[in-house]
């Protein structure tokens, strides 16, 4: 055998189509594209959410309200779920390690729901006032840390 003698396999290799060249090319008189509109023409690209015309529904949707952008989301625990942890420290790596939480978005709040009847320590970026004054009476302690790491 030589390199002569070498060939693809049967079908393997097809004579490409060539798209607008005439009438005996196979694809007729406008190449597939009809005779006129928007899609006949070359550069043709279809605005994001057209729909032929009709009102787009993005249009048709009444609008109400606001997004504040920069809105900070928390990890929000209750003084009563602390009480029934095992451990005496918390932070959010903890709480994410115990499952408490699944994220730790913007930070760690502590809400004072439930009641506490331990002495612990606890490490957060917000507390509430009712937190803090069930943690301390309680004979624990509150620290306030800064903003969460690679966040502002």
């Amino acid at each position: 055998m030589n390199l002569s003698q070498l060939h693809p396999p049967k079908g393997q290799k097809q004579k490409q189509q060539r798209i607008g060249h005439g009438m005996g090319s196979g694809r007729g008189k406008f190449s597939g594209r009809g005779a006129k509109g928007a899609k006949s023409i070359s550069g043709y690209s279809r605005m994001r959410g057209f729909e032929g015309g009709q009102m787009p529904l993005h249009r048709r949707l009444p609008k109400r309200g606001f997004t504040n952008i920069f809105k900070k989301d928390y990890a929000i625990v209750n003084v009563g779920n602390l009480e029934r942890l095992e451990g005496d420290t918390f932070d959010g790596a903890r709480l994410l390690e115990l499952g408490v939480i699944r994220k730790l978005k913007h930070g760690l709040k502590i809400l004072g729901s439930g009641e506490l009847k331990r002495k612990i320590q606890v490490k957060a970026n917000l507390f509430s006032k009712s937190a803090v004054e069930k943690i301390k009476a309680a004979g624990g302690s509150v620290e306030v840390i800064g903003e969460v790491a690679g966040q502002k």
